[in-house]
């Protein structure tokens, strides 16, 4: 099972990556938490996320970079003797 997801977006600079990170991460907790473990609500007290993120700016390579994110899907498959 994957342990990161990789994302390609763009962010209008008037947002603050910090604030969009945080929205993304806490929507999708709490969707994840109701589809997967049956919660409503009351999601006081627990993580979903690691704490920190990384983020980097595309540039000139953006096609390059969404290549590499469309095929990371297959190489997070565990190969043959690996755990």
């Amino acid at each position: 099972m994957p342990d990161h997801i990789h994302m390609c977006m763009s962010i209008p600079p008037k947002h603050a990556v910090a604030s969009i990170i945080g929205f993304i991460k806490g929507k999708s907790a709490i969707a994840i938490a109701r589809q997967f473990s049956g919660k409503e609500r009351n999601y006081t007290g627990e993580h979903f996320w690691a704490r920190g993120y990384n983020v980097s700016t595309v540039g000139f390579n953006e096609d390059q970079i969404k290549k590499y994110i469309r095929e990371q899907e297959g190489s997070d498959e565990p190969t043959e003797g690996t755990f």
